[in-house]
């Protein structure tokens, strides 16, 4: 005796989406990452940068709602953020120049349930210890790796 409501995903970053921001500016994880490049959102999970990515276009996807581990998230939110997570991995390999779109889930780091989602060629990316310093980051090139990953995505859409 439950409701399920079923939601096809926009993969566009426009304002047809409530404001993620918004939604969940009195959870501190939000308020940590609303400097962040977002690539997508809709009403139950967004994805942007990392601050400390293995490699340019290092994604992470993650719920709307606060949950702390994978583990935890409803059957059907996390099959849409591997939806998510998998259109992303698409544009990863297509357009980062990519062998593979690496996927990790490790949940260390912050206390929110996320999915890392990055440009792979060889099993580095997945030692996230290796992953460049937020201050050794080129803010042009992660501003373009995100506008580059928007667009893939809307263009993905349109097909």
């Amino acid at each position: 005796a439950g409701v399920m409501l079923a939601v096809r995903p926009h993969f566009r970053f426009d304002q047809r989406t409530p404001d993620v921001r918004a939604t969940r500016s009195g959870h501190w994880f939000w308020s940590a990452v609303l400097a962040q490049r977002f690539v997508y959102r809709d009403e139950t999970a967004a994805a942007f940068l990392t601050i400390e990515p293995a490699a340019y276009g290092h994604t992470l996807v993650v719920p709307v709602e606060e949950i702390d581990k994978w583990t935890d998230i409803p059957a059907d939110l996390w099959a849409h953020m591997n939806e998510v997570a998998q259109n992303i991995g698409r544009v990863i390999v297509d357009e980062f120049d990519a062998e593979r779109a690496g996927y990790l889930i490790a949940g260390f780091e912050v206390p929110h349930a996320h999915i890392h989602v990055f440009p792979a060629n060889d099993m580095s990316g997945y030692t996230l210890s290796s992953a460049m310093r937020h201050d050794e980051t080129d803010a042009e090139k992660m501003d373009a790796a995100a506008e580059t990953i928007r667009k893939a995505l809307t263009e993905q859409e349109a097909k």
